[in-house]
């Protein structure tokens, strides 16, 4: 597996990635002219984290991202995230 020095830093590069892409994307956004308020609440897992989550995934030897993530993720990288939700949660976001 990967080194947690490197995990760190993949994390890093996409969560001052995101904190970009959302300012730009704020900055761009359609107003709606329905007036309709929408939900926008803090998921448990940072989109960053999500985002690293299917990087390591893809450098890993695995073939299904279940696997990867219920047995890499859940077990041996618990520490490096400690908020992890149940596979089915995490493919639905």
């Amino acid at each position: 597996m990967i080194a947690e020095s490197k995990i760190t830093e993949i994390f890093c590069v996409i969560d001052e990635f995101n904190k970009n892409f959302d300012k730009e994307m704020s900055n761009h956004a359609l107003i709606s002219s329905l007036g309709k308020r929408r939900r926008n609440r803090k998921g448990v897992m940072s989109e960053s984290e999500i985002m690293t989550i299917l990087v390591l995934f893809h450098f890993s030897h695995c073939r299904d991202l279940k696997h990867f993530y219920l047995h890499e993720i859940c077990i041996y990288l618990h520490h490096d995230f400690p908020h992890v939700v149940s596979y089915s949660r995490f493919v639905e976001v």
